[in-house]
């Protein structure tokens, strides 16, 4: 590390975390506090009000799950789509494979557009680039007032069939809808992805403008904040490849921090396997909200383009691999049609919260299931600093146990077990579906709620050995400082 004091912050969908470097001193001090999901600056400036020398920190690295959470709970905005006329039916027709080949009751993902927001433009750029049928402008401008109609669209994604080889339609309709709608944020598919593969493309942009009123949104008061106390230059946010950009060019393309958060674990996971000795660590981080799992192999991380937030539904920019699911401590346990019970991916977040953490929360999650079992010291949560309510997780399991039939603690380990079954799906979709040994590996554990699952995945993985890190809960802003 240079001669500078740094200070990581990773923002996730339950907890925010800070790491700060001392260069004179060579010592790091971490915190943590709970997100405020409404507005994420809040939980931010709460936890720097522990930083007592601002204007010595020189560097800001800050990772983010807002997108990341938003794509999963499908949080984000109402998407208006416009392309060639013809193409409107892309996103809806996906690819021609199968999740399941032979469960005749698979249904497709949905995509994050709604069929009736879906627009088509008069207009043709053929596979060389050149033009088969010129722009009809008037088209656009109907479009703009269709949707302008319509009230309830919050950002464009604009895709026109081989736009990445000749970009003149596309740039000229995203012209016109900014002129017609200037309260609403466009994305461009030769902006976000000027690649091959309409659907990909389509799918990405699509995402990019699914995710950019919030996230511009977020930034935005990220960015006004951090001005007043004097650090809002010194900013990189990380960006899911690992690098990292500034604030208003994280806003201008939000689809790049799919994997902000996430990304930190496995560049820490790299560090600690150049420290260890140990070439192949998998790491399974596992936060409130999601759990993430990578691999390093021999030391180094995999870097994909092949990336999908769901089955069929592709972001197609460069980034770590990584595999998130919607698994983490604030899982609401749930009992299906059937009368089966299931956990996730649906979470309390951090408002109202599990039941234990007494914020109004009522609803049984994967939290209080361990508080129930005694995995979890309700007096000595994050060091002591925040009480649980025992009563409270046992008598929101009990709900949950009352519907099985079952005792209370059995609900519990019940709850627990499927947990685990569901992050073993993670590890093995980034093990044994990329051809990898799980006995070859390491399974590091990180996030707040990693360490209280290592062993129960460790004995049902046939992963031989864990490995818990320093600052296990701030993990993914240790690798950001």
């Amino acid at each position: 590390m240079r001669d500078e004091n740094i200070l990581g912050i990773d923002i996730g969908g339950t907890f925010t975390d800070f790491v700060l470097y001392d260069a004179e001193s060579k010592s790091i001090e971490n915190w943590k506090n709970l997100t405020t999901p409404e507005n994420p600056i809040d939980g931010v400036m709460e936890g720097l009000t522990q930083v007592t020398s601002m204007n010595r920190v020189r560097k800001v690295r800050l990772g983010t799950t807002i997108a990341t959470n938003a794509l999963l709970t499908r949080k984000g905005a109402k998407v208006a789509y416009v392309t060639t006329q013809g193409f409107k039916d892309v996103p809806f027709i996906q690819r021609g494979d199968r999740r399941s080949h032979y469960d005749i009751g698979w249904i497709k993902t949905k995509p994050f557009v709604d069929r009736q927001h879906c627009y088509e433009i008069a207009e043709r750029i053929g596979a060389t680039g050149e033009e088969v049928l010129p722009l009809d402008e008037g088209t656009v401008r109907e479009v703009a007032r269709q949707i302008r109609q319509d009230g309830t669209v919050e950002a464009v994604a604009v895709c026109t069939l081989f736009s990445y080889v000749n970009p003149a339609h596309e740039d000229r309709i995203a012209e016109i809808l900014a002129e017609e709608l200037p309260h609403l944020p466009i994305s461009s598919s030769f902006q976000v992805l000027p690649k091959w593969k309409e659907y990909d493309r389509a799918s990405t942009t699509i995402a990019d403008a699914f995710l950019k009123p919030i996230v511009q949104k977020s930034f935005k008061e990220i960015k006004g904040c951090l001005d007043d106390l004097g650090i809002g230059d010194k900013v990189g946010v990380i960006k899911s490849n690992g690098g990292e950009c500034s604030i208003r060019g994280a806003a201008a393309t939000p689809v790049q921090m799919a994997l902000s958060g996430p990304t930190g674990a496995v560049v820490a996971t790299r560090v600690v396997a150049e420290l260890t000795g140990l070439k192949n660590l998998v790491v399974f981080d596992m936060g409130g909200t999601s759990t993430d799992c990578a691999t390093v192999v021999n030391g180094a991380e995999n870097i994909t383009t092949d990336f999908e937030i769901e089955w069929g539904i592709p972001i197609q920019v460069p980034m770590i691999d990584v595999h998130t699911i919607g698994a983490g401590g604030g899982s609401l346990a749930w009992i299906d049609k059937g009368g089966l019970l299931r956990m996730g991916p649906q979470s309390a977040t951090s408002v109202p919260g599990p039941a234990c953490y007494g914020r109004g929360g009522t609803e049984a999650t994967v939290t209080d299931a361990n508080v129930v079992l005694g995995r979890i010291n309700p007096d000595f949560f994050l060091g002591g600093k925040m009480k649980l309510d025992a009563a409270a997780a046992r008598a929101a399991v009990a709900r949950v146990a009352d519907q099985l039939g079952m005792a209370v603690d059995e609900a519990a380990m019940a709850m627990l077990q499927i947990a685990n079954n569901n992050m073993l799906g993670a590890l093995r979709t980034v093990l044994l579906q990329r051809g990898l040994d799980p006995r070859d590996f390491t399974l590091l554990s990180s996030g707040g709620a990693g360490p209280v699952h290592v062993c129960d995945l460790l004995e049902i993985s046939g992963i031989p050995q864990g490995l818990v890190p320093n600052y296990p809960g701030q993990f993914s802003a240790l690798a950001s400082s």
